[in-house]
């Protein structure tokens, strides 16, 4: 499994807190329990998202609030290719996808419902081929209210 962070990989995390953001870069993005851990290590009242862009290929949002653990990805079927993808799809237990499975996101769609994001508009993002896996949480970070800091952090 790979750990650290490749180049083409994007992951930030977000801590909301008293109606603010503060975000900071994530150590690992293609290890799942480090991630976690590392969500796990900045608690927040109003809980902790990680936002991950995987190369050019999908993307991962986990968010930890108290002691509860909610995850999506962009594209199950990524799971065929990607180690990342299939440890994603193994915490939901969720089934793997087979070759010829239409491309669709899976998980805790609804994750950022109370924070403004539907479930319909994360599968709407997830859906656009128009936009890479970056400008998808770029989009996200937007909707948040955080799209400067996370530029900022990400170099973009």
């Amino acid at each position: 499994m790979q750990t650290g962070t490749d180049p083409e990989d994007i992951g930030i995390v977000a801590l909301h807190e008293d109606g603010h953001w503060s975000l900071s870069t994530l150590t690992h993005t293609r290890d799942l329990s480090l991630i976690i851990d590392q969500l796990k290590a900045q608690p927040a009242n109003g809980g902790s998202i990680a936002l991950i862009s995987i190369d050019e290929e999908f993307f991962v949002i986990m968010r930890l609030l108290g002691s509860q653990l909610q995850m999506m990805i962009s594209d199950v079927t990524y799971a065929l290719e990607s180690d990342f993808a299939a440890d994603v799809l193994d915490a939901l237990d969720l089934p793997f996808p087979e070759e010829d499975d239409p491309a669709q996101p899976g998980g805790d769609i609804d994750l950022l419902q109370d924070l403004g994001i539907s479930a319909r508009e994360l599968e709407t993002l997830s859906d656009d081929l128009e936009l890479f896996p970056d400008e998808q949480i770029e989009a996200i970070a937007a909707r948040l209210g955080f799209v400067e800091r996370y530029l900022e952090l990400t170099g973009e």
